[in-house]
C-alpha cells in the first residue's frame, strides 16, 4: 500500500473542525432548550431554530462568492468568526422574540460560511486527494462529542442559561485556531472562473441535490425537535447529550474507517444504503424512542444517515466541482441541502408537531428520506447512462 502523505496544514484543519464542531455541539442541542427556558412557545422555537437552517441557503453563496473572486478563503474565515462570537454574546442583550430572531440571523449568517470554505480549503490543498479526508473530519466529530457530553454536565450545574456565554468563548477559540490557516494557492492556469450553469442544468446534478434536500429536511426533525421531544419525554440535559454524542460516535467510527469502506464498496451503494437506514433511524426515534435500547440504535445510525451520506456526496461532487469551482460547489451543497432543506424541513415538521405531535414528524422525516433515496437513485442511474454514451 503507497503512503499517502498528510497536508500540510493537517493539524491546523484538525484544529478548526474540533472548534468549529465543538461550537456545533455546545449549541445546537440545547438552544431550543435556552429559548424555552426566555418564555418562548414551541413555535416560536421552531421558527428560531428552522433560522439556523434557513441562513444557508444565501450565506454559504455569499461567503463562497466572496472567497473565489477574491482568492481569500482564509481572510472570510476570519471575519464570519468574528462576526459569530459577537453575535452568540448578543443573546444576552434581551429576551424577546424579535431580538432572538436578529440575533440568529447574524450569527447564523456568519457561521454559514465555516465549513464550506474550510473544507474546500482543504480539499484544495489535498489536490482530489481524499484518503486523509474522514481522519481529519472526523476531529470535527470528536469536538462535537467533548462540548455536547460538557454542555449536558454544565447546564444542568449552571442552568440553561450559560448557554450565550459558553458558545461565545467557544467561538473565541474558532477564531483563533484560524490565525493558524493559511490560503492554498489557487490554480494559477486558469484565470478565468467557469460558470456553474452547465453542470446545474445536468439531470444527474439536479438529481443529486434534490436527493440531499430531502436528506435534510428529513434530518430537522433532529436538529429542530430532538431535544424538546427527549425532553418532554422525561430524560434530562445529561441523557441528552449523550444521545447527541453517541449519534456522533457512530459517526466518528465511520469516518475513521471510511477509506477501505469506500475502496471496496461502490459510492453509489453507500449513498443508497444510507437513505434506507434513516427511514429505519427516522421511524426508531418516532415510534420508540420512549424504550431507552431503541433510542440507542436509533443514534447509532447516525452514522449512516449523516457520516456515510455525507462522505458519499463528497465523493459525488467531487466529479463535477473541483479546482475553482470547489469553494462554490461545497457552497451549493450547503445552501441547497442544509439550507433550502433545512428551512423548509423545519418549517413543515414544525406545523404537523403542533397539529399531529413527534410520531408524525418523525413519520414525515422517513418519508423524506425515503423519497431522498430514490431521488439518488435517478442521479447514479443517469450519470451512469451519460458515461456509456459515446
Amino acid at each position: 500500500m503507497s503512503y499517502r502523505p498528510w497536508p500540510p496544514q493537517a493539524v491546523s484543519f484538525a484544529l478548526y473542525f474540533f472548534a468549529y464542531y465543538g461550537y456545533v455541539g455546545l449549541f445546537t442541542p440545547y438552544v431550543s432548550l435556552f429559548f424555552a427556558d426566555r418564555g418562548m412557545t414551541a413555535a416560536q422555537v421552531g421558527v428560531l431554530m428552522t433560522l439556523m437552517q434557513m441562513s444557508r441557503i444565501l450565506g454559504p453563496n455569499l461567503w463562497g462568492w466572496v472567497a473565489d473572486h477574491t482568492r481569500s478563503r482564509v481572510n472570510v474565515l476570519r471575519l464570519t468568526a468574528a462576526g459569530s462570537l459577537l453575535s452568540a454574546a448578543a443573546l444576552y442583550a434581551d429576551d424577546s422574540f424579535a431580538w432572538f430572531f436578529v440575533v440568529m440571523c447574524l450569527l447564523n449568517t456568519f457561521t454559514s460560511s465555516q465549513i464550506p470554505l474550510s473544507e474546500a480549503l482543504m480539499l484544495s490543498e489535498m489536490k482530489g486527494d481524499l484518503a486523509r479526508y474522514g481522519p481529519l473530519r472526523l476531529w470535527g466529530s470528536v469536538g462535537f462529542i467533548v462540548l455536547v457530553t460538557a454542555g449536558g454536565k454544565l447546564f444542568d450545574w449552571l442552568g440553561i442559561g450559560a448557554l450565550p456565554a459558553a458558545s461565545a468563548l467557544v467561538l473565541l477559540g474558532v477564531l483563533l485556531v484560524g490565525q493558524r490557516l493559511r490560503e492554498v494557492p489557487h490554480d494559477h492556469g486558469q484565470r478565468e472562473i467557469p460558470p456553474v450553469g452547465p453542470l446545474l442544468r445536468r439531470r444527474e446534478v439536479r438529481a443529486f441535490f434534490v436527493s440531499t434536500f430531502l436528506m435534510i429536511a428529513a434530518h430537522a426533525a433532529i436538529y429542530v425537535y430532538f431535544s424538546l421531544y427527549l425532553a418532554n419525554l422525561g430524560y434530562n440535559n445529561t441523557v441528552i447529550g449523550f444521545m447527541w454524542s453517541l449519534g456522533v460516535i457512530a459517526e466518528i467510527v465511520f469516518f475513521y474507517f471510511q477509506a477501505p469502506i469506500f475502496q471496496r464498496i461502490p459510492v453509489r451503494t453507500i449513498m443508497l444504503a444510507s437513505f434506507g437506514l434513516a427511514v429505519l433511524r427516522f421511524l426508531l426515534i418516532g415510534f420508540g424512542a420512549e424504550t431507552l435500547a431503541l433510542l440507542l440504535v436509533a443514534q447509532v445510525l447516525h452514522a449512516a444517515s449523516f457520516g456515510s451520506h455525507h462522505s458519499a456526496c463528497v465523493v459525488t461532487m467531487q466529479r463535477w466541482f473541483s479546482g475553482p469551482l470547489q469553494a462554490r460547489g461545497q457552497a451549493l451543497y450547503i445552501s441547497v441541502s442544509y439550507g433550502l432543506g433545512g428551512t423548509l424541513g423545519g418549517l413543515a415538521l414544525s406545523v404537523l408537531w403542533d397539529k399531529s405531535g413527534a410520531q408524525a414528524v418523525y413519520l414525515l422525516a422517513a418519508g423524506f428520506a425515503l423519497a431522498g433515496g430514490a431521488a439518488a437513485a435517478l442521479s447514479y442511474r443517469w450519470q451512469t447512462l451519460r458515461e456509456e454514451t459515446p
